[in-house]
């Protein structure tokens, strides 16, 4: 596998915040839709649920042979960040 170099231009240097991602596919692709709520969860009393209003501030699609990359990628700096935070 090739060593990637990554450039970020400074536009996209402070990333953006979500509170949420969901995570779906196609045949060629996985898609992360990350939401952010964009006001107070409701309740909707005919339903019997809990609405929350959200709005996508990115769509990433992976092929399939990078979702396991991901996984793993994912994996290591949830274990390094309790390891990290553990103390805390």
């Amino acid at each position: 596998m090739p060593r990637i170099q990554l450039s970020l231009p400074p536009d996209k240097s402070a990333g953006v915040f979500a509170d949420f991602v969901r995570a779906w596919h196609t045949k060629d692709s996985f898609i992360l839709d990350f939401s952010s709520y964009v006001e107070p969860a409701i309740r909707d009393d005919v339903a019997d649920d809990i609405v929350q209003q959200s709005a996508v501030v990115s769509r990433v699609r992976i092929p399939p042979s990078q979702v396991f990359e991901l996984m793993k990628a994912l994996e290591q700096q949830l274990s390094a960040w309790e390891s990290e935070n553990q103390s805390k």
